[in-house]
């Protein structure tokens, strides 16, 4: 089942995967469309696939104000809190998980839900470029955290359910503060 996040009602939606895949489809018709006759694909199509794949990794490699727009196309709750537990499971994104395994957030691979996890590395998910990160953790809050209302209660579940650390949601309060997240998300 597919989940869409409606801010207005804070709530979490049920979407068609049939509409999905048919905005999918479309999306990629037009795409492929629009790349033929601007000639876009012009000197792409004699790379090898293996070339292909680190000329399109290369484009998308990760930036900070990339994470930000992801959040807030994903409907995300409250991202701001999201963008904070990035920031401090990956060090301002320097860690040797977020390195190896592209993942942001230090999760674990996930066993009972929808994942975009490869498998486990290093005790960690890891993914094959970091906006599958992004995904699992949004496929992480359509299911765990669905029922949560208030950055209070959000709070709360961090405190008691994601981190080891009990220090960890005072962490991440510093962190907004600090570097001035809620502003991101304005």
């Amino acid at each position: 089942m597919l989940y869409i996040y409606d801010k207005k009602n804070l709530i979490h939606k049920k979407m068609s995967i049939l509409k999905v895949a048919g905005g999918v489809l479309a999306v990629g018709a037009v795409a492929s469309t629009v790349a033929y006759y601007t000639g876009v694909t012009h000197g792409f199509e004699n790379l090898s696939d293996v070339e292909k794949a680190i000329v399109i990794k290369k484009t998308d490699e990760f930036e900070k104000q990339k994470l930000v727009e992801m959040l807030k196309d994903l409907n995300v709750k409250f991202p701001y809190i999201v963008m904070a537990q990035s920031i401090q499971e990956t060090g301002h994104w320097k860690s040797g998980i977020f390195l190896e395994n592209h993942n942001l957030f230090g999760m674990k691979e996930a066993q009972r839900r929808i994942t975009t996890a490869e498998g486990t590395n290093r005790n960690h998910a890891y993914y094959n470029h970091w906006r599958e990160s992004v995904y699992d953790y949004a496929f992480y809050q359509c299911r765990y955290l669905n029922g949560i209302h208030t950055e209070s209660d959000y709070f709360t579940y961090l405190g008691a359910s994601y981190a080891e650390d009990s220090s960890y949601v005072e962490r991440l309060k510093k962190v907004i503060e600090k570097e001035g997240l809620k502003e991101l998300f304005k």
